[in-house]
């Protein structure tokens, strides 16, 4: 089924708020989980319900937390989460970087004590929106992949997310796992009993598969970025490194290594990384924008190999996306709705998804 954008919206603060999360708090988290799924990015909006409801039950994640900012010094801040949902810390962390960004020229902040926070790219786009360059990184909760030579998982999808205004509404903006695909796309496969393409996952023994359970269940693992040594899977476990030495080094977060990772009482553990960048710092905003815009229209003018499917820059199909969804409706696969019901039910929350 598909719903408007407002009753999605709607759907998922009414069940923040039958947890207990205050209804200022709801209403920033729902309209960041809602982003995800308005702009396609499927795994990491309304099917992480299911999880997050596992981890509060478990005492993972507190829905009353208020994120609170333990050091500020000039250019930079650090923010603890609290133990919270990421999406509140989060909001709160870039927002902060942007205003030091304008005051500074740079703002850079920090987040410990905190838990999946959605949408990488929904922060990089704060800063983007503010006429700021941004920059995003998180820690990951599950460990779920093997360094590039590796037979054991040591890492997570590890995402990163780059914004730099270009056109009114149209920014540059890259967002990324470290991974051949987010965890979260194969957890929805997993929902509606569906197979993995291959080169998402492989076996415990580093041969192919296409089972969506493979990694969660199986003990096999997700791919790098770059699928095998010989495909350059080094980037990917490169970058994936360096998310973790910004998101959880940096602000004393727990290293995705340290076998206590997600596994202290309360919390998750998971860090966060913000930047913004002000381009007056170097050149006239206006035609550092201008050019950004331009560079990106030149990408797109490039010849395609495929008339049929024209060259696009990082943002553009989550922006198609969003403008489909917006007439049509967010569609939610029906294994997953089901799911979300049931989670809904047993909170009280009301149900409005049909």
């Amino acid at each position: 089924m598909a719903a408007p954008y407002e009753t999605h919206r709607q759907q998922l603060e009414l069940i923040l708020r039958a947890w207990g999360m205050p209804p200022v708090n709801a209403a920033i988290t729902a309209e960041i989980m809602s982003y995800a799924d308005l702009h396609g990015i499927d795994s990491h909006g309304i099917s992480m319900i299911p999880s997050y409801d596992e981890r509060r039950r478990a005492g993972k994640i507190s829905m009353t937390a208020e994120p609170k900012i333990v050091h500020d010094r000039l250019v930079a801040a650090l923010v603890d989460g609290g133990g919270g949902l990421g999406h509140l810390n989060s909001h709160v962390a870039m927002n902060l970087a942007v205003s030091k960004a304008r005051t500074l020229g740079v703002g850079i902040v920090g987040v410990r004590n905190s838990a999946h926070f959605g949408a990488c790219g929904y922060y990089a786009r704060l800063a983007a929106d503010a006429g700021f360059i941004g920059m995003v990184t998180t820690s990951a909760a599950g460990i779920q992949v093997a360094p590039t030579g590796g037979a054991e998982a040591r890492y997570g999808t590890d995402p990163i997310a780059f914004a730099a205004p270009g056109r009114d509404g149209e920014p540059f903006l890259l967002d990324m796992a470290t991974t051949t695909v987010a965890a979260g796309r194969i957890r929805n496969k997993a929902n509606e009993g569906l197979p993995t393409p291959p080169g998402w996952v492989v076996t415990k023994d580093g041969a192919p598969s296409t089972d969506p359970l493979e990694a969660s269940q199986k003990g096999g693992f997700l791919t790098p970025l770059g699928g095998t040594a010989d495909g350059s899977s080094h980037k990917g476990y490169g970058l994936a490194a360096m998310v973790n030495i910004l998101s959880s080094a940096l602000s004393g977060a727990t290293m995705v290594t340290d076998p206590a990772h997600t596994k202290a009482p309360g919390t998750m553990g998971i860090g966060h990384f913000f930047m913004a960048i002000d381009p007056g710092l170097f050149r006239d905003p206006a035609e550092f924008r201008a050019e950004v815009a331009a560079f990106c229209d030149s990408l797109r003018a490039t010849r395609p190999s495929d008339p049929a499917r024209p060259v696009m820059v990082a943002g553009d199909p989550e922006r198609r996306n969003a403008a489909l969804r917006r007439q049509s409706g967010i569609p939610v696969g029906p294994g997953l709705l089901a799911k979300v019901k049931a989670v809904a039910e047993a909170a009280g929350a009301p149900w409005l998804l049909g």
